[in-house]
């Protein structure tokens, strides 16, 4: 068969390739990395109110939670440097603030340490009877480390965050 000429049912061998090519290229795409779900939620004994003063200030994680030595807010109020206790920092951007609806999202600008790409989460807290429910909620990519243990590295963090505000 000729490279250019022969055809069959009037499709030629290069048309064929490309097709084949095309095709691999659809599937691969499907085989890429996948965007992996994290999520925590916890009830607490505050009421919601409560709970969000502490939750809702973006920079407040850095007294709350216990993976973090301190946060340093940026002078506009919309990006956040956590230095983790034993070493690193990890940099974050406020996507949105709904104080009323006591929720906010934010990304991961620089993970430092943490192996993941295309950070984002949110943490919101609501009323339930006379306390409150916190949950937080993450969507990401593992990045240079399996999908499983990035999964419970973000767990772990997501799980001792929640319970050292509700305890």
């Amino acid at each position: 068969m000729e490279e250019q000429g022969d055809s069959l049912m009037g499709i030629t061998t290069a048309g064929i390739r490309i097709a084949v090519a095309a095709g691999a290229a659809l599937l691969m795409s499907g085989l890429a990395a996948h965007a992996l779900d994290t999520s925590a939620k916890a009830s607490s004994k505050l009421s919601a109110d409560a709970l969000w003063a502490k939750i809702g200030d973006f920079c407040g994680i850095g007294k709350w939670h216990p993976a973090f030595e301190k946060c340093e807010l940026s002078a506009d109020g919309k990006t956040r440097t956590l230095s983790l206790k034993g070493g690193g920092t990890i940099v974050e951007a406020l996507v949105k603030m709904d104080a009323a609806g006591k929720s906010y999202t934010y990304s991961i600008l620089n993970s430092g340490p943490v192996p993941v790409a295309n950070y984002t989460s949110t943490i919101s807290v609501a009323a339930d009877g006379a306390g409150s429910v916190v949950t937080w909620t993450g969507k990401y990519d593992a990045k240079g480390a399996p999908d499983a243990d990035v999964q419970k590295a973000i767990q772990g963090v997501y799980d001792d965050g929640l319970k050292a505000l509700t305890e």
